[in-house]
């Protein structure tokens, strides 16, 4: 006589749009994306930006570099064979995996600084995520997700180092991480760079870099 074996029903598995969110490492970015904004906070803080606003500059021109550096590896999918023969279109859902982190970097960021000196602040910090972020998600369709972070690195670090102190004429465009927030060329130069960033990745993808 055999004992009866009561079937275990299986666990549910995320659909919708559970799944992607999990193959992305939705989660993750967006609990590291905190820690940045909480990191710049402290930063600001300790910076005595009433002496001289222009110490400010330093966190608003790396919080959004680190932001970008977080969403661009979280572009990386663990479906990748998957988004490439999959019937529905992807396009859609590569934007909201960049737009939609970036559009939480941005409002973390911003209200980490939002107390400090307008100049260099939240207006400033916004900016500089949306560039940074346009540069990583343009790099990332070339060299992958995991070094998409390099090219936004490189350019943010030397504007940083040869950027004129003066905030007129052709600086505002190529130097607009260092501009003040309310710059209009800077932030024409910082959208632009988004809007073609996310662009790319929502049409090509991540390329699969180094092997």
């Amino acid at each position: 006589m055999t004992a009866r074996t009561t079937p275990v029903a299986p666990l549910p598995r995320p659909t919708g749009t559970l799944l992607p969110a999990r193959a992305h490492g939705v989660p993750l970015t967006l609990v590291s994306l905190t820690g940045v904004a909480l990191l710049a906070a402290w930063a600001a803080y300790g910076l005595d930006v009433y002496l001289d606003p222009r110490r400010l500059v330093p966190v608003v021109a790396l919080a959004p570099l680190m932001a970008a550096a977080v969403i661009g590896t979280g572009l990386h999918s663990s479906m990748e064979e998957l988004e490439r023969t999959a019937v529905r279109p992807w396009r859609p859902r590569r934007l909201a995996q960049s737009a939609g982190p970036t559009a939480v970097a941005a409002a973390l960021l911003a209200l980490a600084v939002v107390a400090h000196d307008s100049r260099f602040g939240a207006a400033a910090m916004v900016r500089n995520t949306l560039g940074a972020v346009g540069i990583t998600t343009a790099a990332a369709t070339v060299t992958g997700a995991r070094l998409s972070w390099l090219p936004a690195f490189a350019y943010l670090s030397a504007v940083y180092l040869g950027a004129p102190r003066t905030h007129s004429g052709a600086a505002q465009v190529w130097a607009w991480p260092m501009q003040p927030g309310d710059r209009p060329w800077a932030w024409a130069a910082a959208v632009a760079l988004f809007a073609l960033g996310v662009a790319l990745h929502a049409r090509l993808g991540c390329g699969r870099g180094p092997v």
